[in-house]
């Protein structure tokens, strides 16, 4: 699993390091692909992801081509049915119904049920081997906190992972940080570390020209 939403508050150093590595073979739980230079792109157009279960691919030509050539498996799932997968396996729910997706492609091959009269489709949760996740601050016991966006999937995948990897901004000791402002607790946490030199990309940097300042 891969923390962020687009490319906020995605796991930079984590990433990276998986791409120097050229570890092959990846099937990876996120919410999108990235784009060719940040995130999840680059080792897509490495070649070592072999597939993707994610909710939305279109900023990355890399992922693109290769989904088109049949050289990356896709597993297509609704944004917020890919949130509530995650949260699912991190709960140790066994699955649930969700009217999203009934009479799709998105509900081939999966159970459905009618319920009160209307359609659902049963989605199994999602646990993985890994969850890098990354926050704005947290201490050394792993206790994290998220700021604004990027708390988007990183706080569910840090719930739903055998071992979770954690970057942050800040790293400060324990007790440094207000209780009541932690969104996970140091509990799922394995293992934690500060990263450096954040580049925090934009996807689509879109821009409108200022207003005349009134007189």
């Amino acid at each position: 699993m891969i923390g962020g939403f687009g490319l906020c508050g995605i796991p930079e150093n984590l990433l990276a390091a998986l791409r120097e590595k050229g570890v092959r073979d990846l099937t990876l739980i996120a919410n999108n692909s990235g784009t060719d230079e940040h995130g999840i792109g680059p080792l897509i157009k490495n070649g070592q992801v072999k597939k993707m279960i994610m909710s939305y691919g279109g900023e990355c030509k890399a992922f693109e081509e290769r989904v088109l050539g049949g050289r990356l498996e896709v597993e297509w799932t609704p944004q917020g049915t890919l949130a509530e997968r995650i949260r699912a396996g991190g709960a140790g729910i066994g699955g649930f119904f969700t009217p999203t997706g009934y009479g799709t492609l998105a509900a081939q091959g999966k159970e459905t049920r009618v319920i009160d009269g209307k359609p659902f489709v049963l989605e199994r949760p999602l646990i993985a081997d890994f969850a890098f996740v990354k926050a704005w601050k947290g201490d050394r016991h792993g206790n994290l906190v998220y700021r604004k966006t990027s708390r988007n999937f990183n706080q569910v995948m840090a719930t739903a992972g055998k071992i979770v990897v954690a970057e942050v901004e800040i790293l400060v000791e324990p007790g440094d940080l207000d209780g009541d402002a932690v969104h996970s607790p140091g509990l799922f946490i394995d293992k934690i570390f500060q990263g450096h030199r954040y580049v925090k990309p934009i996807e689509k940097h879109t821009v409108r020209k200022r207003e005349a300042a009134a007189r």
